[in-house]
């Protein structure tokens, strides 16, 4: 079974107004709503493909029982911690001649939630995926990610992780399946700037010998870069599309990765399917369904 997490999940309340003014009343010409949150993501992605998996995370409030209805809607399944106090925060995306962006707090989690999660966690087997992705509230210590993987560290569960900084620099300890950082994430933690796939693949290979079996670099246009347990380097051009909404294209990368991995258990094709799931997102308003991506799939040949 794959299992997702997303500890701060989100609404995600998209705009669209002509000609933006600051300080004045504006209308918009176009508005949608979605469920937000980089494992959220990933859970959408991955029953879009075909693959079961449950989403887990904490809500909170009104907004958080939309949140639920939205992802039950498609049929992806839930298992949230409810949080008594505050609600599941929104996320406003405002596009017009810029796009901006502002991210909501979420509720506040004490110790009595944290340990409801765990209790659930506890519940996971061996072989089983659990994938920890996106960021956490300052209410949580950035060891919360590692501290999972140290209690479920006698499960042989498989963990893929997609998060920054000390959040994924402290999970390599642990031996996670796979971590996607992007090029920016990767030469932020090295203190360099990584601007092309060639300078990507050294730092690949030092995140894999500090511990993580498969490292896979997203680079958006540029492509990605998969330094892989068998010590092999694999990178790949981005599939060619008109841009249409970056957000979850990378969440959708890891699905896709996951996917390609659990149906041929060859690397290069779990890269392969990686990049054109998260192209398929990237040239659609929502996020990428199987249709897309073996549309995409048939032509692709950067690989």
């Amino acid at each position: 079974m794959i299992y997702t997490l997303t500890v701060n999940p989100s609404l995600d309340y998209i705009v669209d107004v002509e000609n933006f003014q600051a300080g004045t009343v504006n209308r918009t010409t176009n508005e949608q709503l979605f469920a937000g949150g980089k494992g959220i993501n990933v859970s959408i992605v991955l029953h879009n493909l075909g693959l079961e998996n449950k989403a887990l995370g904490f809500t909170a409030g009104f907004t958080g029982n939309e949140l639920e209805s939205l992802l039950n809607k498609k049929g992806v399944q839930t298992d949230f911690i409810k949080v008594q106090e505050g609600f599941s925060r929104i996320n406003v995306k405002l596009r017009s001649q810029k796009e901006s962006e502002i991210n909501g707090q979420g509720p506040k989690l004490g110790k009595q939630e944290v340990e409801s999660l765990y209790k659930k966690l506890d519940e996971l087997c061996a072989d089983d995926i659990l994938v920890l992705a996106g960021s956490i509230p300052q209410t949580l210590p950035q060891t919360f990610y590692s501290d999972i993987m140290a209690r479920l560290s006698q499960k042989n569960v498989q963990f893929v992780v997609d998060a920054t900084r000390d959040l994924l620099k402290k999970s390599l300890a642990f031996k996670p399946f796979m971590v996607k950082p992007n090029n920016h994430e990767l030469g932020e933690i090295f203190g360099v700037e990584l601007s092309s796939r060639k300078e990507v693949i050294p730092y690949a290979e030092k995140f894999r010998e500090m511990g993580a079996k498969n490292v896979l670099v997203s680079m958006a246009g540029k492509g990605a870069v998969l330094a892989s347990e068998d010590g092999n380097i694999y990178e790949g051009d981005a599939p060619e599309c008109t841009l249409v909404n970056s957000v979850g294209a990378g969440d959708s990368m890891v699905a896709g990765f996951i996917a390609g991995w659990k149906q041929s258990g060859s690397y290069k094709e779990a890269l392969k399917m990686g990049l054109c799931t998260g192209t398929a997102s990237a040239a659609s308003e929502e996020l990428a369904t199987k249709e897309d991506v073996e549309k995409i799939l048939k032509s692709y040949k950067g690989l």
